[in-house]
């Protein structure tokens, strides 16, 4: 009874076969049904393509992270500001709270590339002044009191 390998493995997954995506829709009657089947309405779901990555009829939601939802909306699930119900983004893990931020920022992203590397450009520039022209601290002959006094 050694050396056994197992002939299967049992799929250990809370999802059920009912909250799997479906095929992609095809007709306006399977757009209604994955619709309803996500809690929307029928002009605003939006399967992603047809590209053999598998998603199926999973609705194809905005990319927005949580920290453009309301913070003093009266969630269900606070933490996720999420809804009962509400469809969750298939990348949820990347635009939860702690990871990216897709909020509108003061400063266009233009103008932080062009500080980040005006920056880095002027640093390179100092780095090669110092090389070229090095600066030591100015030494001259030690001084003993009593008019040189070592050499008497």
């Amino acid at each position: 009874s050694r050396n056994v390998a197992p002939l299967g493995a049992r799929a250990a997954s809370h999802i059920t076969k009912d909250m799997l995506p479906g095929p992609y829709p095809k007709t306006p009657e399977e757009r209604a049904a994955a619709a309803k089947k996500y809690n929307m309405r029928v002009e605003d779901y939006e399967p992603y393509p047809d590209d053999g990555m598998g998603y199926g009829d999973y609705p194809k939601l905005p990319a927005r992270s949580q920290h453009e939802r309301d913070p003093w909306y009266d969630w269900d699930h606070p933490d996720l500001r999420l809804n009962w119900g509400e469809p969750i983004h298939w990348d949820l893990d990347m635009y939860i709270r702690n990871r990216v931020d897709t909020s509108p920022t003061p400063v266009s992203w233009n103008l932080m590339c062009k500080h980040l590397f005006g920056f880095v450009a002027f640093m390179l520039f100092m780095f090669w002044v110092g090389e070229v022209y090095p600066s030591y601290q100015p030494v001259g002959p030690k001084q003993y009191p009593y008019n040189n006094l070592y050499l008497e």
